[in-house]
């Protein structure tokens, strides 16, 4: 009878493990942007379980070069994160200008930037920086600040990854692009409420597709190097071409209309139509990432909704299987 039962076990252990293997893709990504006040405080319903990375918004300096911002708070966040197998970084820059960039990452202050950065990186048990510096903030000083960085973080073994985004003219150098472990790609707000004479959606599958292919192909970043950003918001333009467009994070879209999580864009009051990406996209742009990219990036997770209708866990279960 034992010989009988350990025969079956081994054979079920046989049948299954091929399955079990397969649950979850290799290396495959979930880097969730938090804001760093969130998991200063209240954190106790992060998902912890379904993410790899996250990258917390945002530390910039003042300008002078000084960082007054107290990060001791992070420890019990970053202890749990740790123990679930969860990356963090420390994200830098952010959406609008900084113009005491351009003046702090000259020859005479960078150093001093980029070692300060991985002192509060080292001395708060952190894994990285993710460089979020973007268009306004982006100027000949990019590249050696980034070499620079890279360096400094390379001595203590931690991650350099940043945010990228397709433009006209290309903003990041080939040189500064290999500095990075990875990237985060946003493929939203290719409009917005700064264009409502161009109302739409603003993070279609069909920008998505040529994203990756830019930095893919056209710039030749690895695949498993890419992360796809996916958008937890939406943009409500109308009725008319000169009306003043909103934006509405994807929980308040799906409390405030029913059966939105299953929608793209939906009519809403005043004659707008708000444009977003329900659960049907997002999983397929989860299994887009799965074949051209590292992962999926998410720009930001306080926007996610709960339970069933929560976006990151249709990538969750998209992406593992479970």
């Amino acid at each position: 009878m034992n010989y009988r039962k350990s025969y079956l076990l081994l054979l079920f252990c046989i049948l299954i493990y091929p399955l079990i293997a397969q649950e979850k893709p290799p290396d495959f990504k979930i880097v969730g942007y938090y804001s760093m006040r969130s998991a200063m405080n209240d954190f106790k319903k992060f998902p912890f379980k379904r993410v790899t990375h996250v990258n917390l918004f945002f530390l910039n300096p003042d300008t002078l070069g000084n960082y007054n911002q107290d990060l001791t708070l992070l420890e019990p966040f970053v202890k749990k994160a740790h123990k679930k197998g969860i990356k963090v970084l420390l994200s830098i820059g952010g959406g609008g200008e900084h113009p005491y960039y351009h003046r702090l990452l000259r020859d005479d202050t960078r150093g001093m930037i980029a070692q300060k950065l991985v002192d509060m990186v080292v001395e708060n048990d952190l894994d990285g920086v993710d460089n979020d510096l973007e268009h306004g903030d982006i100027d000949e000083n990019y590249e050696p600040f980034v070499v620079e960085l890279r360096s400094a973080l390379n001595a203590h073994n931690k991650l350099l990854t940043a945010a990228v985004v397709v433009t006209s003219k290309p903003l990041f150098s080939d040189k500064a692009l290999e500095q990075y472990d990875f990237v985060n790609i946003m493929s939203y707000d290719h409009t917005g409420p700064w264009r409502p004479d161009k109302p739409g959606q603003h993070a279609s599958y069909e920008d998505a597709i040529n994203d990756i292919e830019y930095f893919g192909v056209t710039r030749g970043i690895p695949a498993k190097e890419m992360m796809l950003g996916v958008p937890f918001y939406g943009y409500g333009f109308g009725p008319e071409l000169t009306s003043k467009a909103i934006g509405m994070n994807y929980r308040q879209i799906v409390e405030k209309y029913a059966g939105s999580e299953e929608l793209d864009e939906l009519p809403i009051e005043d004659g707008k139509i708000m444009y977003y990406n329900g659960i049907p996209t997002i999983k397929k742009k989860t299994r887009l990432a799965m074949e051209k990219a590292g992962g999926i990036m998410i720009w930001q997770l306080g926007g996610d909704a709960r339970g069933s209708k929560s976006l990151l866990k249709a990538i969750y279960k998209t992406a593992y299987k479970k």
